[in-house]
Parts: C-alpha cells; structure tokens; sequence
C-alpha cells in the first residue's frame, strides 16, 4: 500500500510537510550544526524518531492483540551525527516498559521492537543500541 506525502521548501532552510490520508503536517528547519536555527526537527531527526515511534508502535499492535499491559510505555533517543560523509552514526535508545511484563512477554515485545520496519530499513552502519528498562 503506497502512502502519499508531500512537501514544499518554505524558505529559511525550513520545510512544510504533508501526510496525504490525514493531512497532517509537520515542519522541519535545518539543524544549528549546519546552517539552520534547529526551530524544529530536522530531517534526521525525523529519521531518528521514526525509530523509537516505530518500535513503540508495533509494540503496541502486538500488546493489544495479546492482552498485555502496555500503558505508560516511552522512548528517549539521542541522534548522534558524523561528516564525511554527512550522516547519521548512531542512535541509542532506551524504552520504558511495564513491570509487570513476564521474561517471556518481555522477550516477545523485545522482539517486536527490533524487528520493526524502521530498524530494518536503517542502514547496518547506523549502530542502534537499544536497552530495554522494566520501572
């Protein structure tokens, strides 16, 4: 299933973008570190949370077709950066899970999320650490 979206340069090394089916929009701005006022996510950044927002959604998919308690359930990431070329190096992550998940729902979610179309999309270069923590 094809999913349009499109965008328009909006000036000042800023971006406007549009999800097709919902109409949503997002705006991204160049970073500090390369000629922008980092007044919202850049465009890596964007790649870098589609990691935690893919992981924690098909996590969620799999926990509400199992009846697992999943509510409450986070993500932080840091996007690190390198040049020459200009890319994305790394992009640890840490997800905030339920507690009360059993080893072996734990291990099943865990597969889940690192198993998801994002970390698989991501080129094997981009080191992505994930740590899973049960508060």
């Amino acid at each position: 299933m094809a999913v349009e979206m499109t965008g328009r340069y909006a000036g000042g090394l800023k971006t406007e973008l549009r999800h097709g089916p919902s109409g949503a929009e997002i705006r991204t701005a160049a970073p500090v570190d390369n000629a922008g006022d980092g007044s919202s996510f850049s465009p890596t950044d964007l790649l870098a949370a589609s990691l935690g927002a893919c992981m924690v959604t098909v996590m969620a998919i799999y926990a509400e077709r199992n009846g697992l308690p999943f509510e409450g359930v986070s993500f932080s990431l840091e996007k690190h950066m390198r040049s020459d070329p200009r890319r994305v190096e790394s992009l640890p992550v840490t997800l905030r899970m339920p507690a009360a998940l059993t080893e072996e729902q734990r291990k099943k979610l865990e597969h889940v999320a690192l198993t998801c179309p994002v970390y698989r999309s991501l080129l094997p270069e981009i080191s992505k650490d994930v740590t899973f923590v049960y508060e």
